[in-house]
């Protein structure tokens, strides 16, 4: 449990402390705590180091150090057999400052170097690409949830084909850009979600990897959420509330998508994704685009933005947003403290509670967020009036998020 937190009770939680230990847990996966250490990510979430390695320590049982060595040795171990990556590389490639210290903790904690293990790899894997499985906790609503991501995505950028999500990434480490796309299936038989990553990526793979768990929400635990919900949501137990691979990315495409319609705002999306994204190499002819990043938007005129046909007020609100989150004043990651980003967000004009709040629920991955103004939340619980859907809606905190996508799938 302590090695694997995505499989561990109380994962999405919204109390204060786990929320916070989990948080912290995410930057360490996400690669971000590398070289940095306890400070950094203390420094990330705005508390002191003590306050952090005792609420870590009572969620984990672990301290910070000792978990972020795990979660390094795990994924160098799944690379010396699932991959044909040099030693070196993976040594880095898992977040381990040298090679020297990598084999010596490598043989400390199996008993065995990385060579000896390197010797059980499967002969003829590929090197332009790296498999690894991912899992979760049954059941899985599979087709709800990517037929959800293939409503939205983004021409371009992201697809669904034939049961397969795929699309572009970018992660920038280090100031280092690693570019490449993904495709992640879920497997036939077993509880797992089988996710291909091009080699391009191979340098970042634990922030491809948590990316991929938040956007599929592996975290979620559907006999807990059902339990609060109530009898009505049993029929659909295991429905995910879809993350975001990139906040600024999701937080356009809430943005373009007011008050119209899903497909309309897809459009616009991929006119977006095609106008200012950079061009990126895929073994498939629909991925041809990288989503743009926020500096290269807040660089950009509101003219630009509008003479894609987005109206000249979303135009502003989408420039504004992006010279936010290029300086750094708004973050749109799961550590972000909730109350404060709700804040900034609506702060920009334009932003109001429905995209703040839809926001906070993918790109946050809060799961007690709530749009109470939204039509489909509101024809779902046979309600007009905003007050009453955020009365009756009490009942389930800390779960709201999740009873969106229960109400939403309901008018399906």
């Amino acid at each position: 449990m302590r090695c694997r937190p995505e499989l561990a009770p109380g994962n999405a939680s919204v109390d204060a402390t786990q929320r916070l230990a989990q948080a912290a847990a995410s930057l360490i996966e996400d690669g971000i705590a590398t070289g940095n250490g306890l400070a950094h990510i203390a420094g990330q979430l705005k508390v002191s180091d003590r306050h952090l390695r005792r609420v870590f320590e009572a969620q984990f049982g672990v301290a910070p150090i000792a978990f972020a060595q795990t979660q390094r040795l795990l994924l160098a171990k799944r690379l010396l057999t699932d991959t044909a990556m040099p030693a070196t590389e993976i040594a880095f490639a898992s977040g381990f400052q040298s090679l020297r210290r990598f084999n010596a903790l490598f043989k400390q904690r199996y008993r065995l170097s990385p060579s000896d293990l390197r010797k059980t790899t499967s002969p003829g894997t590929k090197r332009d690409t790296f498999t690894f499985e991912l899992a979760y906790r049954p059941p899985l609503q599979w087709a709800h949830l990517t037929g959800f991501l293939s409503a939205r995505s983004i021409a371009l950028v992201e697809g669904v084909e034939k049961n397969a999500y795929r699309r572009t990434m970018r992660i920038t480490d280090g100031g280092v850009q690693h570019s490449g796309w993904i495709e992640v299936r879920h497997h036939k038989i077993k509880p797992v979600l089988s996710v291909c990553v091009a080699a391009t990526l191979g340098k970042v793979l634990p922030q491809v990897l948590a990316r991929v768990k938040r956007v599929f929400d592996l975290s979620c635990q559907p006999a807990e959420i059902v339990a609060a919900l109530g009898p009505w949501a049993q029929s659909q137990a295991g429905l995910r509330l879809p993350g975001a691979f990139d906040g600024f990315e999701l937080a356009v495409r809430a943005v373009l998508g007011q008050q119209i319609t899903v497909r309309a705002a897809t459009t616009l999306a991929g006119r977006f994704a095609g106008a200012f994204g950079e061009v990126v190499a895929t073994p498939d002819p629909a991925l041809q685009r990288l989503f743009p990043s926020a500096q290269v938007i807040a660089a950009r005129s509101i003219d630009d933005i509008a003479r894609l046909g987005i109206i000249a007020a979303r135009a502003r609100t989408i420039r504004a947003l992006a010279q936010a989150v290029a300086s750094g004043q708004l973050i749109l990651e799961p550590s972000a403290k909730v109350d404060e980003t709700l804040a900034a967000l609506k702060a920009i004009p334009g932003i109001g509670e429905w995209t703040a709040q839809y926001i906070a629920m993918r790109a946050l991955a809060w799961p007690d967020a709530f749009p109470h103004t939204d039509y489909g939340v509101m024809k779902a619980m046979g309600e007009t009036n905003p007050k009453r859907v955020l009365a009756k809606a009490e009942a389930w905190r800390p779960w709201r998020a999740y009873a969106v996508m229960h109400l939403w799938h309901s008018l399906e």
